[in-house]
């Protein structure tokens, strides 16, 4: 398998790893309270508002995970499909990564909107990028059979 196959693959593994590493740390915020009685289920049956901010902040992260990275992964597992897997797409691949942990990051600790806002923007940017090179590669400058 081709280097630039296995780098691709790496940056799907670390966004799974942080989707699944705020799932975890979800879990910590959230269990517990639970267990203790601080929030009665019928509390968060339905919405997370009586959880704490933190707990919630980590929901909203958690759940973001499941917006544009869907797209990234569609993207990266074409490219992986039809086997041309090269040097630009693993650069926005990694870029785009690197942006949802920055992302996860903001979102979890200060939560600054703008900021956040803006490191959003940027890997939607990247990502739609990835997309136009894919349809570039893929459909227009591939050879016709």
């Amino acid at each position: 398998m081709p280097l630039t196959e296995k780098l691709l693959i790496l940056a799907i593994v670390l966004q799974v790893l942080l989707t699944m590493g705020l799932l975890v740390w979800m879990g910590v915020e959230r269990v517990p309270r639970v267990a203790r009685g601080e929030i009665a289920v019928r509390d968060i049956a339905v919405d997370r508002d009586a959880y704490p901010l933190k707990a919630r902040l980590l929901s909203n992260s958690f759940d973001n995970q499941f917006q544009l990275p869907v797209l990234f992964y569609v993207a990266a597992l074409l490219t992986l499909w039809s086997g041309g897997a090269g040097w630009v797409e693993v650069v926005l691949a990694g870029q785009f990564v690197a942006l949802r942990y920055v992302h996860a990051a903001v979102h979890v600790t200060t939560n600054r909107v703008y900021r956040r806002f803006a490191v959003y923007c940027a890997g939607l940017v990247v990502l739609a990028l990835l997309w136009l090179w894919l349809v570039l590669r893929l459909v227009i400058l591939a050879p016709s059979v």
